[in-house]
């Protein structure tokens, strides 16, 4: 477990050269969107209560329903003390470093308790805790990345099934693992609910006598382990679960196209940047995967691919390495999703994949399949362990040196490089102090442009303001409650706010109908613009809304927001060599009285 730390801190180590300052890149917006939800629970934390599970701190003013996002409550709760001394973003990097670790240690004691040795299950443990799966999933997904608690639930469960050990305390602990699962990723949940069936019934079939004799000798007893698991996540989880799917904002459906989330088989093969070793094309290849990077979830490569199915045909009979070897191969199949797949020319329609058969059934039709691979290489794991015990037998043997070294060669395509950091977007100069000045109430809804990841991140970091219109990719219904993201929503005001604010373009402002129904919608207390009054975004909101009421550091902020009754008429910035003119509000509604501002070095 002292290597498993030594080799995540190996993999996070530039994260923690200034891990409150520095995040890992390639997806900002889901980082800052869990480092809202870090800051979320820890201002609960401090005021001494848990998080409410309903609150308008984003998207408002409709708000989120916290069970409907990646919001992790649990993990926020534990890392509270830490978001609160150092920062949201030092928890986040914590709790990737613990992923990692704590993946491998909880897969290495579960295969030790099943009879791995040290050797074999230290080498499972690494294949899952580092594989390129979890990897992947670490830039934004920490709800899958922390894959610590699936191999206990599976032990959990095997235990009662199989009668080994307490029926009672071992269905008190599968219930308190699997609350805490749903409290920390419900997606990771589902898809090890998958695993576990799929474990099971591969027991049940594969050895049918046993599997008799245990319904009739142990049929209560397991009742009784499930029964008190049930119980167990009833009382912790009842009121969340109440909540999701009854309560306030509670939705159906998912926000995002689900039958495009699925593996494609060259991702089997095709390694990507984030591997050391790795190939121009084939990091090009995995670049233009038609999902978002961190779905690039299938990797495992030709060498480990041939390793598993020599090692399945060589030890088929050992129970343990074919439950192992055919829990692989289904929770692969199931992630080529339910989409027609093309394989050496042919076209095989998707009636032929499992998932189509199953991707209509209640919760499975909103899970995402190819976020299974994360289980599969747990199984692949497994599936390794136990060969490399059963090829070199009790003492190692010439043959037992050769399966060693083909385990080596297998794994090595799967070394990952360090995870790429990228630096916190500071809050800008005047942020807290622009808020302080505006004296605004806590729940007090604000307008802030940027209202994307930026801006969700600096409220992240700061605490400020308490109630932010946007939100990035947070979830809520729609009219008609089925689930949508805010940014698929966002009222064409803030578009265009944004648009001036990024310097896009282009693009054409609101009418003056348009702005007062958001308005009207929003209801802001304040508007607080990242801007200097002489650029394009300052302009436009001083000619609808009057001189802000705070101009500080990088800031404008105007308090309950009026739009005049006529806006001033603005000339385009007029650049001349190295000055520009900035041309302000007109002084009357025919446009007469405008004057023009120079300022040096541009505007």
């Amino acid at each position: 477990m002292g290597c498993y730390l030594v080799a995540a801190y190996a993999l996070t180590w530039r994260l923690w050269a200034d891990p409150g300052a520095r995040m890992v890149s390639g997806n900002p917006g889901d980082v800052n969107l869990v480092a809202w939800f870090m800051r979320y629970s820890a201002t609960a934390v401090s005021h001494g209560r848990f998080p409410s599970l309903v609150t308008t701190g984003l998207n408002a003013p409709q708000g989120i329903n916290l069970m409907w996002n990646a919001s992790m409550p649990l993990a926020g709760v534990i890392l509270a003390p830490v978001t609160l001394l150092a920062g949201p973003f030092a928890s986040l990097n914590l709790l990737l470093t613990l992923g990692f670790a704590g993946s491998a240690a909880s897969l290495f004691w579960v295969l030790r308790w099943w009879g791995a040795s040290v050797t074999a299950a230290a080498v499972g443990g690494a294949v899952y805790g580092f594989s390129p799966a979890l990897v992947a999933a670490s830039a934004g997904h920490f709800q899958l990345q922390f894959a610590v608690l699936p191999p206990l639930i599976i032990h959990a469960l095997l235990r009662i099934v199989t009668g080994r050990g307490r029926v009672l305390w071992t269905g008190v602990r599968l219930g308190l693992l699997t609350a805490a699962q749903l409290f920390i990723g419900e997606e990771l949940l589902v898809d090890t609910a998958v695993a576990a069936v799929i474990v099971v019934a591969v027991l049940a079939l594969g050895q049918p006598r046993q599997a008799l004799e245990v319904i009739r000798s142990r049929i209560r007893a397991a009742a009784a382990g499930f029964g008190t698991a049930a119980a167990v996540v009833a009382l912790t989880c009842g009121y969340a679960l109440w909540t999701q799917f009854r309560g306030p904002l509670a939705s159906h459906g998912s926000p995002w196209q689900v039958s495009g989330f699925h593996s494609y088989l060259y991702a089997f093969v095709t390694p990507s940047s984030a591997l050391l070793f790795h190939t121009a094309s084939s990091a090009a290849a995995a670049a233009s995967y038609p999902e978002p990077q961190p779905e690039y979830l299938a990797y495992l490569g030709w060498p480990l691919l041939v390793v598993a199915i020599a090692a399945a045909v060589r030890f088929w009979r050992d129970p343990m390495v074919r439950l192992a070897a055919v829990t692989f191969a289904l929770l692969e199949l199931f992630s080529l999703g339910a989409a027609a797949v093309t394989f050496h020319g042919i076209r095989y329609p998707a009636a032929l994949l499992p998932w189509h058969w199953l991707q209509g059934l209640p919760v499975l039709a909103d899970a995402l399949p190819d976020r299974l691979s994360i289980l599969a290489d747990g199984a692949v794991a497994a599936l390794l362990a136990f060969a490399l015990d059963r090829a070199r037998g009790r003492a190692w043997r010439p043959t037992g040196y050769v399966a060693a070294a083909g385990v080596v060669l297998a794994i090595l395509p799967l070394v990952p490089l360090p995870l790429p950091a990228a630096k916190v977007s500071p809050a800008p100069a005047g942020w807290q102090q622009a808020f302080a000045r505006l004296g605004l109430a806590s729940g007090a809804q604000v307008l802030v442009i940027p209202d994307l990841r930026n801006g969700m991140g600096w409220q992240a970091e700061t605490g400020v303001p308490g109630s932010m219109v946007g939100g990035g990719a947070v979830i809520a219904p729609d009219r008609s409650g089925q689930a949508t993201s805010y940014i698929y929503n966002r009222r064409p005001t803030v578009e265009y706010l944004e648009a001036l604010y990024a310097g896009s373009p282009g693009g054409h402002a609101p009418s003056r109908t348009q702005l007062r129904a958001d308005l009207a919608y929003w209801h802001p207390a304040a508007i607080v613009a990242v801007s200097l009054a002489t650029s394009r975004l300052g302009r436009y909101l001083t000619a609808e809304f009057g001189l802000p009421t705070i101009e500080v550091g990088d800031m404008l902020a105007w308090r309950h927001p009026v739009l005049q009754a006529s806006p001033g008429r603005l000339a385009p910035l007029r650049t001349e060599g190295t000055r520009c003119l900035a041309w302000t509000r007109s002084s009357s509604p025919g446009g007469r009285g405008s004057s023009a501002r120079t300022f040096a070095n541009g505007c």
